[in-house]
């Protein structure tokens, strides 16, 4: 497998659902799991499980999510929970509060947002287990020998009047 360089591509799922504006090829290659979402683990936090009831099943319909992105989107719940939790505090609290020497300093619930926004982010690029990442991966040609019509019409790459 190679992964190509350059702007991060939208998955070929959802150029797709969108009719692919854009008219370009299309990842014929690209790894292409089950489309069937992983469980909830029951270890994440209360608020990750939520988001995880309220994303998973519409991404899964979409054919976005699969049993093979349960790591990254475990990780992307719970960093959700982790940073909803600390901008809770900030609305509740605010940004900045006087040291008792007299100072005034930001809360850490400020930087902790920052990190968890970020993770969020990340846990959407990597490994190519998320779809972005995974339309960036050419698979190796396996089954090279298998009927070409089979394969397109298995990976619905058939071509629309």
């Amino acid at each position: 497998m190679m992964a190509q360089a350059g702007r991060k591509p939208k998955p070929t799922a959802i150029k797709r659902l969108e009719g692919n504006p854009g008219k370009r090829s299309l990842n014929e290659r690209e790894p292409v799991p089950q489309k069937k979402a992983p469980k909830c683990p029951l270890w994440l936090e209360v608020e990750a499980k939520k988001e995880w009831r309220r994303t998973a099943r519409q991404l899964e319909e979409l054919g976005i999510l699969t049993e093979v992105d349960m790591a990254a989107f475990a990780g992307y719940c719970q960093a959700y929970a982790r940073w909803k939790e600390a901008e809770e505090f900030i609305s509740r609290h605010g940004t900045i509060v006087k040291t008792p020497s007299g100072y005034w300093q930001q809360v850490p619930q400020v930087s902790i947002a920052q990190t968890y926004l970020k993770i969020m982010h990340k846990f959407c690029e990597q490994f190519g287990l998320t779809p972005s990442a995974r339309s960036r991966i050419i698979a190796d040609k396996a089954g090279e020998n298998e009927d070409p019509m089979e394969l397109m019409l298995i990976q619905g790459g058939g071509r629309r009047g």
